[in-house]
């Protein structure tokens, strides 16, 4: 049997062994932005997992593009140092590429970690912070508003994005990819919802997308040979919100500027989202943003079932499957999808006699 799943893929110039990507997953444990041993222990399990590419998760660009206060970042030496030390361990066992996805919050952030309740936190807690974005409009009803963004406000997001990228570099990650969904910073540039601006950021799709395009074009200037991704929410799922239409047209114009991939998922900017949740729900969205751009695209959406993943890549919805859930649930996903779909796989030498099938693994 010939998998497809399993074959190797490309993007810009890392080449993956297999088309299983590791999305990015927070874990809402970090100190004061810094990895810890946590983090050590997690992308080390997920690193023998024999996926294609394990991105990590969320890292802020700066202190107050955080979800919580317990987010990863990346903006100054010491989370950089702190970054540094996670990945020196991961990769002393594992040749697996490891990518990073820089992220701002934008109303979204100065919450309490989910495990406590995820609400908002407000500007005098002493875990709080006052958020940023577009319009002064907050996510929730309640929540302290975010205020609005001016012209020298988002020229420090975008050169936060660039400095963080520039770390990354020097991390020496395989990839990077910009977070521009689940209703953070600038997918909130992006829809209507969250965006009413008056000015040059506001109003039509072109100005919308502007500042996202501008936070792009930097980093791609400043990493240009770096393989460089943008991760998007196709739809608010809300009636006159950000939509697929708008979305094919934000893929062009980022790989008209260099993208190499578009990863693509859904919601997270309005709580009136009605979404119809089920397995694959988001692939509509993929394959078509795939249909209309050249760049690879990276489908997502309860992709469960190695059947399911490879079947996304045969049908042509994707050209890599993402799993999230899937694989904290079993971090040795791809080892039972290579078992399931009759191909080999590589894990560290010291588990290679756990195979229950002759021939799964092969020695590195």
């Amino acid at each position: 049997m010939t998998s497809q799943l399993f074959t190797p893929t490309r993007i810009g110039s890392l080449t993956l062994a297999n088309r299983i990507v590791i999305a990015p997953m927070c874990q809402y444990s970090a100190n004061d932005g810094a990895l810890t041993d946590w983090h050590l222990i997690h992308l080390g399990s997920l690193s023998h997992s024999a996926a294609g590419l394990l991105i990590i998760e969320a890292s802020a660009v700066s202190p107050e593009g955080r979800i919580t206060y317990g987010d990863a970042g990346l903006w100054d030496d010491r989370t950089e140092a702190a970054m540094a030390r996670v990945l020196a361990g991961v990769r002393a066992h594992s040749a697996m590429p490891i990518g990073i996805q820089i992220a701002h919050a934008g109303r979204k952030a100065s919450c309490e970690l989910p495990w406590r309740g995820g609400a908002q936190l407000p500007p005098d807690d002493a875990n709080g912070w006052q958020t940023v974005a577009p319009s002064a409009l907050p996510f929730n009803a309640g929540d302290v508003p975010p205020a609005a963004l001016d012209d020298a406000g988002m020229a420090k997001v975008r050169d936060d994005f660039v400095a963080c990228a520039l770390r990354a570099a020097r991390l020496g990650f395989a990839l990077i990819e910009i977070h521009a969904a689940h209703g953070y910073l600038l997918h909130e540039f992006l829809s209507p919802l969250s965006n009413q601006r008056s000015d040059a950021y506001g109003g039509s799709l072109a100005n919308r997308m502007r500042f996202p395009l501008e936070v792009f074009e930097a980093v791609r200037a400043a990493v240009p040979t770096l393989p460089l991704t943008v991760r998007i929410s196709a739809s608010d799922w809300v009636d006159g919100g950000w939509d697929i239409d708008g979305s094919i047209a934000f893929a062009r114009e980022l790989e008209s500027r260099g993208c190499d991939a578009i990863h693509v998922s859904s919601g997270g900017n309005s709580p009136a989202q009605k979404i119809a949740i089920g397995p694959g729900y988001q692939l509509h969205f993929a394959r078509a943003i795939k249909a209309a751009v050249t760049m690879p695209v990276i489908g997502v959406g309860m992709i469960t079932t190695p059947e399911q993943a490879e079947a996304v890549i045969v049908d042509g919805d994707a050209d890599m499957v993402g799993l999230a859930r899937a694989m904290l649930y079993n971090p040795r996903w791809p080892w039972h999808a290579a078992a399931t779909l009759g191909v080999q796989v590589t894990p560290p030498n010291q588990y290679l006699r756990s195979a229950p099938v002759h021939g799964l693994f092969k020695p590195a």
